[in-house]
């Protein structure tokens, strides 16, 4: 290798020269020069940084299940170091608590919205399956209830108890028969498990059978009246 060649090879390094340019090296081998983009950081108020990181906290749990959800993945998610989501937390366990504590309100505002419904249409049962599927299923209740299962964190459904309740008074309301409250809480319990299961399985199944994906949801509208009728 002649002199002028390594003195060459030896500037290009830039080793020593905090200021040069990037060398771009042409080749098999070839690394882009640009820097990666790193996502904003900007100011936001404490209340701000809370509800921005619960709503992708939500995010990371509908794509990818409880293990997604990480302080890591959410400071990613929401341009904020793994120190200031521990901020506001406390720890992981707190995160994960907070976003257990605010799905369990919106499912539990569901059902209310579902037994306003009953309440002033005498015929919205296929709407209210509807809606308490959907809670189940793009709400997040389906990975909610799953997660909440696996972790052995019973205290978190607490909030959803008078909401059910409501749901089940709802309905009895519209049946003109004794022991109404009865039949409809097995009503309520149907349509409860029905919409867990296919937010959680429901997708995987209906592939293997070729079925629609409301498939589920027609099959328990249908046996709405049935199991209404139902003697106990």
């Amino acid at each position: 290798m002649k002199k002028s060649d390594r003195i060459d090879k030896a500037d290009s390094s830039g080793s020593d020269n905090d200021t040069a340019s990037p060398v771009v090296t042409r080749g098999r081998y070839a690394r882009s020069s640009a820097t990666p983009k790193k996502t904003r950081r900007r100011k936001r108020s404490a209340e701000e940084a809370r509800e921005e990181s619960i709503a992708a906290a939500r995010s990371l749990l509908l794509e990818g299940g409880p293990g997604a959800v990480t302080v890591s993945n959410v400071g990613k998610r929401v341009g904020m170091s793994h120190g200031n989501v521990l901020h506001h937390f406390g720890s992981a366990a707190g995160l994960q608590a907070s976003l257990m504590g605010a799905m369990v309100d919106d499912l539990a505002d569901a059902l209310e919205s579902a037994v306003v419904q009953i309440r002033d249409d005498p015929n919205a049962q296929r709407s209210v399956i509807e809606q308490v599927f959907e809670a189940f299923d793009t709400g997040g209740a389906g990975q909610l209830a799953a997660w909440i299962v696996l972790a052995r964190d019973f205290e978190h459904l607490e909030p959803i108890r008078n909401a059910v309740q409501s749901l089940v008074k709802a309905f009895a309301e519209k049946i003109p028969e004794p022991e109404a409250e009865e039949r409809v809480k097995g009503v309520v319990l149907t349509i409860a498990i029905a919409a867990f299961g296919d937010a959680v399985i429901g997708p995987h199944l209906r592939e293997m059978l070729d079925l629609q994906d409301d498939e589920m949801r027609k099959l328990t509208t249908h046996m709405l009246p049935f199991l209404i009728a139902m003697p106990r």
